[in-house]
């Protein structure tokens, strides 16, 4: 059952997710030696900028789903799970923020929008049960692992701070997936699959500009 405690916190959660109050509780990724970022044109650091604006939004949407999905989540363990994964996703929003501003760049003006939308599709996943929902968190994660994967072929070479970032992002990325279908993830239907590609499709073209 949601507590009124429970409602309060996602809703804490969401301010300080949309009102840049985000706190990593891990040192933000940093290329080894001296990065020198005046190698980059303008075209590549608008290129940076806009790939990780996108991952920003990523990180919106992963504050919410893993916020609705703890919240309806039907053993504490599961809860747990689902809390600890979304602590080290505020870590990331928390270095694209940074990362963001040291690049001369903004978060995306659509960022309400996307987090009401994937928190109403967390909670959906949630109420279908334990296992579509790990099973969701599964297909999720590898989804974005792979985005990650694409991004780090496109981010310009000079920008290797915005690279470790990705990085780290991604490897955490494949852990959470991991640990989903350890807990028993179910494999999500084709359709699902493709709904959830076509969804993303849309995000990411319209973040990399809006």
């Amino acid at each position: 059952m949601i507590s009124g405690d429970d409602l309060i916190a996602s809703a804490d959660l969401a301010l300080r997710t949309l009102h840049r109050g985000a706190r990593a509780g891990r040192p933000m990724p940093r290329a080894a030696g001296a990065a020198d970022e005046t190698a980059m044109s303008p075209e590549q650091r608008r290129l940076s900028g806009a790939l990780m604006r996108v991952n920003h939004v990523g990180e919106v949407c992963a504050q919410a789903l893993y916020a609705a999905q703890a919240l309806t989540a039907r053993t504490p363990e599961l809860r747990a799970q689902m809390v600890a994964a979304g602590r080290e996703e505020t870590d990331h929003l928390a270095w694209l923020e940074r990362r963001l501003d040291e690049l001369g760049d903004r978060t995306s003006l659509l960022n309400p929008l996307w987090y009401a939308g994937a928190f109403a599709i967390g909670l959906a996943a949630g109420r279908a049960g334990d296992r579509i929902s790990l099973g969701f968190v599964v297909e999720t994660e590898r989804q974005v692992e792979a985005h990650l994967a694409g991004h780090l072929d496109r981010l310009p070479a000079d920008d290797a701070d915005s690279r470790a970032v990705v990085a780290q992002m991604q490897a955490d990325e494949a852990r959470h997936a991991d640990d989903a279908l350890a807990a028993g993830g179910a494999p999500m239907p084709a359709p699902v699959r493709w709904l959830m590609r076509a969804a993303a499709r849309v995000m990411t073209r319209t973040a990399h500009v809006i």
